[in-house]
């Protein structure tokens, strides 16, 4: 057991949704119940959820994401300068859906004028023994999926100043989780491993950026974002593939983007290997000293339960290409990316990530 996150056996963060809240939420979304009472709901839940990860043995304890619709949106949209737009056209196709997420939209200048998730952090951490852990989106996720073409031109002529802004925006609201207790965060970044398959990349053109480039760009204002943060407190980049309602929405191994995204300033990277989709182990070998690659061999989109002897397997074969003391155990994704959650039960969460402790404690012992 070590004591700076990642963790041997940790976890993305979002958690399915209780059936009574999610009853709740939709009832005050029509306006037949207050704010304060759906907060007391939350308040309950997010109670619940962190007694159960603390009787699993996970060192790391989210609050579910139960307070939020979508991973991202809600964060990004209380950004000053950011619209939600609805989403017309399909920009990034999720597999076998025809719901498609708002687009964030920059409207204006980009800034944080006010503490965004701080109050749900400090509840976190006042109901928790374990290490509170704070996800947030990654800074090039206001950017990725509308790009250039979803960036008002007036505001930002130049998208260098458009980029200072994000990073100030997000040193202010790093600082803000931080005076709440904050010394975990993780950073969730789809972009990089979106950024490698060819039709994200024709998107891209097609906002008008270079797909190319992007990966360097994403990882520098991650490091501009980060500048002052705290020098105890931990922070991880998950990538994904896509994980609304079970679905995903690119493929292509790391090859591309490795590079980039290892030269972030972060602890650890939560890396979906759980499908062909997602490639082999070798891109970890340009894992830097001293950094550690969670492993997310445990996937989120099915409720059949991973062996132990497979998962200590594919453990075995990452080992090759970085030291076995420098991996950790994850599931791939979050259980409920969006409020809608994915196509397993609450029952097969907790055995998923009951497994991921118990295959960590023992690979790891």
């Amino acid at each position: 057991m070590h004591a700076r996150p990642p963790f041997r056996a940790d976890q993305v963060g979002s958690l399915l949704r209780p059936e009574s809240l999610a009853q709740l939420r939709a009832r005050f979304r029509r306006g037949e119940v207050s704010g304060p009472t759906l907060r007391d709901a939350e308040d309950s839940a997010v109670r619940d959820a962190v007694q159960r990860q603390q009787d699993l043995g996970l060192q790391a304890v989210t609050d579910g994401e139960f307070r939020r619709d979508w991973w991202h949106l809600d964060f990004l949209s209380q950004l000053d300068g950011v619209t939600l737009k609805h989403n017309e056209g399909e920009r990034f196709k999720i597999a076998g859906q025809s719901e498609q997420p708002p687009i964030p939209t920059v409207t204006g200048r980009i800034g944080c004028s006010r503490p965004i998730m701080a109050e749900d952090f400090k509840f976190l951490k006042s109901v928790t023994t374990g290490t509170a852990k704070m996800t947030i989106p990654s800074p090039s996720m206001l950017h990725l999926r509308g790009g250039r073409a979803a960036i008002d031109r007036t505001a930002y002529p130049d998208l260098d100043a458009f980029w200072a802004d994000v990073a100030a925006a997000y040193r202010q609201a790093i600082a803000h989780l931080a005076e709440a207790g904050c010394r975990y965060l993780q950073l969730d970044d789809v972009t990089f491993a979106y950024l490698c398959d060819p039709k994200i990349q024709q998107n891209c053109r097609a906002n008008g950026d270079d797909p190319a480039a992007l990966p360097r760009r994403y990882a520098e204002v991650i490091n501009a974002a980060l500048a002052d943060k705290p020098a105890d407190m931990a922070v991880t980049i998950h990538t994904c593939r896509g994980n609304f309602k079970s679905a995903w929405v690119a493929e292509g191994g790391y090859a591309p983007v490795v590079e980039a995204m290892f030269s972030t300033d972060v602890d650890g990277y939560f890396m979906e290997f759980d499908s062909a989709r997602a490639g082999g182990f070798e891109p970890l070998r340009v894992l830097p000293r001293g950094k550690k690659a969670v492993l997310g061999l445990v996937t989120t989109k099915v409720g059949a339960l991973e062996s132990k002897d497979d998962l200590k397997r594919r453990i075995d074969e990452a080992s090759k290409f970085v030291p076995i003391e420098n991996l950790c155990l994850s599931p791939q994704c979050g259980f409920s990316s969006t409020h809608h959650g994915n196509a397993l039960s609450i029952d097969d969460q907790w055995r998923k990530l009951e497994r991921v402790v118990e295959v960590a404690s023992e690979v790891w012992h």
